[in-house]
């Protein structure tokens, strides 16, 4: 039974990973999504708050709470690896801006492919971690699942979109509800599979951690942002990239005590940022999901906001 319900979790992961970036390549042309991405002091921003601070930030927690190496390592995973595809549900929740929230993606997840390797043998070096054995991933054995389920699919979106507008309009709704039964596959199957082991760590300080991890980061990536793109910043500050992780913790650990700790952040982080969006939400102006027939104003990490046009 728990065999049966962490592949239908890793199955659905997969599934609105793919389903999620590939709603936005369809739904948004290409200029959309890579105009933010020209504003260098943005991205530099971006990138501080989720490359240096986040880490050191996990850093600090662990000394407030310490926990065991595993547990430890597991935090720290999680803190070193951003660009999440629920980024996309989150903004849409948050009513916020999804082409910028893709591109955010566009630019983190690449950095993350690169950065884990060189990231984990520095975090190793810290003194909660003895003990535990390292054999250390090729950049291309971390670099291949994040790219083929996050980039290659906007990447593919927007060449429909290119090509086909009519296919790309017929097809973003059918990947709009795929995600969204996807999400409600990867939180109870991942709830029911790992019950026992979550109710078994959360006597150890690993939840307020992974909680004061997230709510951290959204802190961190909020303040570093302009008050029109504060919002879309910290959603993509906090919520980490899971996949990099659990790559990293699979591969190149035996510990399965790791794999518990993400799996527990990524549940708390998920309640704690989707309360955060819910609210975000009664504050923004609603701009929508992404749908073919809206187009909306050219966004940018420092530009102001527009309203979408009503379709």
């Amino acid at each position: 039974m728990r065999a049966g319900l962490a592949q239908a979790g890793s199955i659905a992961i997969t599934i609105f990973a793919v389903s999620s970036m590939l709603s936005v390549g369809l739904a948004y042309r290409i200029g959309l999504i890579i105009g933010p991405l020209r504003e260098a002091r943005a991205v530099f921003r971006a990138l501080i708050a989720n490359f240096v601070l986040v880490p050191l930030l996990a850093v600090g927690i662990e000394r407030v709470i310490p926990l065991n190496p595993a547990l430890a390592l597991g935090l720290f995973l999680l803190a070193g690896s951003a660009g999440a595809p629920f980024l996309i549900k989150l903004a849409s929740a948050a009513r916020r801006d999804l082409a910028l929230s893709a591109a955010l993606l566009l630019l983190l997840v690449p950095v993350t492919v690169f950065f884990l390797p060189f990231y984990v043998p520095l975090a190793m070096a810290h003194p909660s971690l003895r003990g535990l054995s390292y054999v250390p991933s090729s950049v291309f054995a971390i670099g291949l699942p994040l790219l083929s389920t996050l980039v290659v699919p906007i990447v593919v979106g927007l060449v429909v979109k290119a090509l086909a507008p009519g296919w790309a309009a017929r097809l973003v709704p059918i990947g709009g509800k795929l995600a969204t039964m996807a999400l409600v596959v990867v939180v109870l199957s991942t709830f029911g599979a790992n019950f026992q082991d979550l109710i078994r760590i959360m006597r150890g300080g690993a939840i307020p951690a992974a909680v004061l991890l997230i709510a951290g980061a959204f802190a961190t990536g909020f303040l570093l942002s302009r008050p029109e793109r504060s919002a879309v910043l910290g959603l993509g500050t906090a919520q980490r990239n899971v996949a990099g992780a659990m790559v990293i913790a699979s591969r190149d650990f035996n510990d399965p005590d790791i794999l518990v700790m993400v799996t527990a952040s990524v549940l708390a982080g998920l309640l704690l940022l989707f309360a955060i969006a819910w609210l975000l939400s009664r504050r923004a102006p609603h701009v929508g999901v992404p749908t073919p027939e809206v187009t909306p104003a050219p966004a940018t990490f420092e530009v102001e906001e527009r309203p979408s046009r009503a379709a």
